[in-house]
């Protein structure tokens, strides 16, 4: 049998990226979380975490990860129907990764009454939408929005609808770049503005113009930062539609090709057996995304 406070150690560690504040969360000192690890080691017969800044968990870390984040939300469905199993009272609390895009437009709307109703706390994760799923596949959270359709093992994938970018840079910016007009490949000869080393938007979007190779770029890895240094001219970007409404009607962005989007596909994975809360959050966002995203073309 497994020994749960050995493994609620070890979701601590990686979810709080070190043993000083998995020990604060858990209200143990840092060296009994550390013998924790080492007892948890000791019975599995083989490391659980790599021992870098932040501590990475190894393959059977990843799959004891794995257990712990679905028996936290199972063992919730059967305190609802036993509450005297609930000795502490405590919110259930929900690991997710998510693009920081969402997180800086709907994502809020979307889940603010359902936490509140739920008394429900979230631990996000912001990564590119084109990577968020490896956080599931460590077994670092229960679900994840991302722009990858398959899901992992033991996950099941949800369509929830794109978000639409649009090519902005501002006025100064063009007249200094573009006097004769933009086009896509004087675009792809101007510098541009990149979220991250993972994020290859602004590549698909030139290769979807017929232009390929390299371009200029700032790495800008936030999401209102990269709007300000679009507002400041140091480079065009591509902004989602929705963050930038105010910025294009009062001339401070100007749309570049405004018939040439570009959508991103999100989908919602989670894990299957994860439990009515998962499950209830799953068809809230089903029910109510189409407000703020498109359909997928």
């Amino acid at each position: 049998m497994f020994d749960y406070k050995l493994l609620s150690a070890l979701a601590a560690v990686v979810e709080q990226a070190g043993f000083e504040r998995a020990a604060q969360v858990l209200g143990l000192s840092q060296s009994a979380v550390s013998q924790r690890i080492k007892l948890l080691e000791s019975r599995v017969g083989q490391p659980v975490l790599v021992r870098v800044t932040p501590p990475s968990p190894t393959d059977i870390g990843k799959r004891l990860l794995n257990h712990v984040q679905q028996v936290r939300l199972l063992e919730r469905d059967l305190q609802s129907v036993v509450p005297a199993l609930d000795d502490e009272g405590l919110p259930e609390r929900l690991r997710i990764a998510l693009n920081a895009d969402s997180l800086a437009t709907w994502w809020a709307q979307a889940v603010g009454g359902f936490c509140a109703d739920n008394h429900l706390l979230l631990d996000l994760v912001v990564e590119d939408q084109t990577v968020g799923l490896k956080r599931m596949r460590a077994g670092e959270v229960a679900a994840c929005l991302c722009a990858s359709e398959r899901p992992v093992a033991g996950a099941r994938s949800l369509l929830l609808g794109a978000m639409r970018y649009r090519a902005m840079a501002s006025p100064a910016f063009i007249e200094r770049h573009f006097p004769q007009g933009v086009s896509a490949a004087h675009l792809a000869k101007t510098p541009a503005l990149v979220f991250g080393p993972d994020d290859f938007l602004q590549h698909r979007y030139l290769a979807a113009l017929g232009v390929d190779g390299g371009f200029e770029h700032h790495l800008c890895p936030s999401s209102e930062g990269f709007i300000r240094l679009t507002e400041a001219g140091l480079g065009w970007g591509l902004i989602p539609e929705q963050q930038a409404r105010e910025q294009l009607a009062n001339g401070v962005l100007v749309e570049l090709l405004p018939d040439k989007p570009i959508d991103v596909p999100l989908y919602w994975h989670h894990w299957r057996n994860g439990g009515q809360l998962l499950e209830a959050l799953t068809a809230h966002l089903s029910r109510s995304v189409s407000q703020w995203l498109v359909p997928l073309a």
